[in-house]
């Protein structure tokens, strides 16, 4: 029976996006005892990506209305991509950190398959106006998150499900009802879902992040815990 964490791992470099879905049923099936305690040496090639989209900085992204059907697509494109880096993410989060509770790489094996469903509902519907994903450039934002965080996970919850993934909950009520003015009740849905089950993603993180608090004696509602959040942004914007 293969470990699950080590599974994650070899998973993370998985590059084509359909074989990237089909690892992560694979790894919701993976079962046996999780070795909390080996330290897996990560290869080169973490995380796999495809050839395309092209990565470029977050400036260089066109803003597009989605009165039309370009439009609309460009902002799928944009939301399937956060959801392709979403499924690195959660498996970063099972193979990187090491001795907790069994629960808490049930959560993370949760939303990788949650993320997992949701790149391919936008990938279809993507389909549906006439696109697929890498076919707009993107940017690699999250993941850059991932590797600012990679050394400490309480900054890991904190700033990925807490901030980046909480923030994302803020903009999607305002997608939906963009998307419904313009007459796209289909992709609309998709949106609705997503936002309906990014949730449970935000209070996992919240979850683990309080654990941590407790066993370092932290206050988690400590004004300097959430400063956090605005350290981190303004490194990964460049300023």
């Amino acid at each position: 029976m293969d470990e699950l964490r080590s599974f994650a791992l070899s998973a993370l470099r998985v590059a084509e996006p359909g074989a990237r879905c089909t690892a992560v049923r694979a790894l919701a099936s993976v079962g046996g005892a999780i070795d909390t305690k080996i330290v897996l040496a990560e290869p080169p090639g973490v995380p796999g990506r495809p050839v395309r989209p092209q990565l470029v900085a977050p400036g260089a992204l066109a803003q597009r209305a989605v009165g039309k059907a370009e439009g609309r697509a460009a902002l799928l494109h944009a939301l399937a991509h956060i959801e392709f880096n979403a499924i690195d993410l959660a498996w970063d989060c099972i193979q990187r950190f090491r001795e907790l509770p069994d629960d808490y790489y049930d959560d993370w094996v949760g939303v990788a398959r949650d993320e997992a469903t949701h790149f391919l509902l936008l990938r279809a519907r993507l389909r549906d106006l006439g696109a697929d994903y890498g076919d707009l450039p993107a940017h690699n934002g999250l993941w850059e998150m991932a590797e600012k965080t990679a050394g400490n996970l309480l900054e890991r919850m904190a700033l990925v499900p807490r901030f980046l993934e909480a923030r994302g909950l803020d903009v999607a009520p305002g997608m939906i009802d963009r998307l419904e003015r313009a007459g796209d009740e289909a992709s609309a849905a998709i949106v609705r879902r997503i936002l309906a089950e990014e949730v449970a993603h935000v209070a996992a993180g919240s979850r683990w992040f309080r654990y941590l608090c407790e066993l370092r004696g932290l206050d988690a509602d400590a004004e300097h815990l959430g400063d956090l959040a605005d350290r981190f942004v303004l490194v990964l914007e460049g300023k």
